[in-house]
């Protein structure tokens, strides 16, 4: 499965932002792989509009996705959701192991307590029991998608009608 972008544009991108790999990194493919499915893991059954082709790797090109009034045509892969990716590679080339955490509500502490002192940690929201909060969110990333993301309220509502 190819990530989004190509490894010249990667490299780049990395450069243009002031960053460099370090040394012992996985190579720039395998890094645009691990971003690539980190964003679609995260916010692909967000994203606007439907997947082009059903038989198709990744979450884009998408139908119908209009952002900021313009239609994406459906042969496009976004420039924001290709440097999202980007960053997530590169923060996953700094802090190997970083896009994928691995645990559940369960196993969090609740309750520490160190003599007197008593702290809780844990919400009881569902969440919670679930692991959801779990997933690694990186601001730029979450920020850069956000206008590429229906908003989950209106589907609450039944406003939008909702398909991935």
């Amino acid at each position: 499965m190819a990530g989004y972008g190509d490894d010249a544009t990667f490299q780049t991108w990395l450069t243009e932002n002031g960053y460099t790999l370090p040394s012992g990194a996985p190579s720039p493919a395998v890094l645009r792989n691990r971003g690539s499915q980190y964003i679609d893991a995260v916010y692909g059954s967000r994203f606007l509009g439907n997947v082009a082709d059903a038989l198709q790797e990744r979450c884009w090109p998408r139908e119908g996705a209009i952002v900021r009034g313009k239609l994406i045509p459906s042969d496009v892969v976004p420039t924001a959701v290709i440097h999202a990716s980007f960053y997530a590679a590169y923060q996953e080339a700094t802090k190997p192991g970083s896009l994928s955490v691995v645990g559940s509500g369960a196993t969090r502490v609740k309750r520490k307590k160190v003599g007197q002192l008593e702290v809780e940690y844990q919400s009881t929201s569902s969440e919670s029991e679930t692991g959801a909060d779990l997933t690694p969110i990186i601001s730029v990333v979450d920020g850069t998608l956000a206008p590429f993301l229906r908003d989950d309220s209106l589907v609450c509502l039944g406003i939008l009608a909702v398909g991935c």
